[in-house]
């Protein structure tokens, strides 16, 4: 059915994934994985141009392609793109986002005899968690469905053998400037107090007392965020002991290389949330209105990383993009003393 090509040992792989960052960002811990134990691949990774930081510290057999979708609207514009994929040759098509996108480009590809695979989403089991997290199994993580594409073609793939991500080589001088020196038995905490939507984020002005209390307890809090509203709230968090990162390092390869640098990353159920697990660094994650049993932790965090209420109510949809629909976000009556315990009690800091 797709031609002789499939009868090759793979060696080629295309790797589709565009949005959202957070879904991007668990690819990566996935493909580093895929990349270790099976170093006869090249693994090329087609995203955003504004993704590529995420794969830079990836091994040197992969390689990331970020390309503007706005240079590629439209059915002519899909097959432009294909045509200046076509040239790389390659014996396999993963599709990690099974958008009309990339259903349009992996269908071309297969009529040209190369074999596709996609991911399986499990969106019927996910409809199903709404208003039912308490009684519910957890459902298979989003990183082991993503690596079920790759085991469909017959490559080998173990989640559970991680090797950490290798920064040896990057210059670390803005991070230094930004950060200055760790003093010994002094400790870095990052907060990411943010996510896409509302209802994922808990209350502003709790986690600004997170901030607070922290700084009491002689910790360094670097506050991560994007955009101008976001710096313009972190900003007026600043004070002895805390500093705001957006906009100061020059991009998130090296907001990524700072992380590195940290005991311990707060965050929502957002973006950074994956990025500071996939570089390897102990996270608690607050949850609201969505829930861990969807399978979006981040990669390795366990059940005691996790901050939460466990009501009937939850999740009240798995993306977080719906109004309570008591007007109140119970789900995030949590204490900034119990965030602060639990976060300090976790890390031993």
């Amino acid at each position: 059915m797709f031609g002789k090509r499939n009868d090759k040992e793979l060696k080629r792989l295309l790797v589709m994934r565009f949005s959202a960052m957070g879904d991007v960002a668990m690819t990566a811990p996935v493909l580093h994985c895929l990349a270790v134990q099976n170093p006869q691949l090249r693994i090329t990774v087609l995203t955003r141009t504004r993704f590529v930081p995420m794969f830079e510290f990836l091994p040197a057999n992969v390689m990331v392609q970020g390309i503007d979708l706005e240079e590629y609207k439209g059915m002519g514009g899909l097959n432009r793109l294909f045509g200046e994929l076509r040239k790389s040759s390659f014996d396999a098509v993963c599709d990690l986002h099974d958008v009309l996108r990339t259903k349009y480009l992996r269908t071309c590809f297969m009529m040209t005899g190369v074999k596709v695979v996609k991911v399986d989403k499990g969106r019927k089991d996910k409809h199903a968690l709404i208003g039912n997290g308490l009684s519910s199994k957890a459902l298979r993580p989003m990183v082991e469905r993503y690596a079920d594409v790759f085991r469909s073609l017959g490559l080998s793939l173990d989640l559970s053998k991680v090797e950490k991500v290798n920064v040896r080589g990057e210059s670390f001088l803005p991070v230094r400037q930004f950060a200055g020196i760790k003093e010994e038995g002094e400790k870095w905490i990052g907060i990411a107090p943010f996510a896409a939507h509302m209802q994922k984020v808990y209350p502003l002005e709790k986690m600004q007392q997170v901030v607070n209390l922290l700084c009491d307890k002689g910790c360094k809090v670097f506050l991560f965020g994007a955009g101008k509203a976001e710096a313009d709230i972190l900003a007026d968090w600043e004070r002895e002991g805390a500093k705001s990162v957006c906009g100061k390092l020059g991009g998130l390869k090296n907001e990524m290389l700072l992380m590195t640098k940290l005991d311990m990353m707060l965050c929502m159920d957002s973006a950074n949330m994956h990025i500071a697990s996939m570089m390897g660094i102990p996270v608690l994650s607050v949850w609201g209105a969505t829930h861990p049993k969807a399978g979006f932790t981040g990669f390795g965090q366990k059940p005691s990383s996790i901050v939460q209420l466990e009501l009937d109510c939850r999740p009240c949809s798995i993306y977080g993009n719906k109004p309570c629909q008591f007007g109140d976000m119970r789900c995030m009556n949590i204490s900034p003393e119990i965030i602060v315990n639990r976060l300090l009690a976790f890390h031993n800091v």
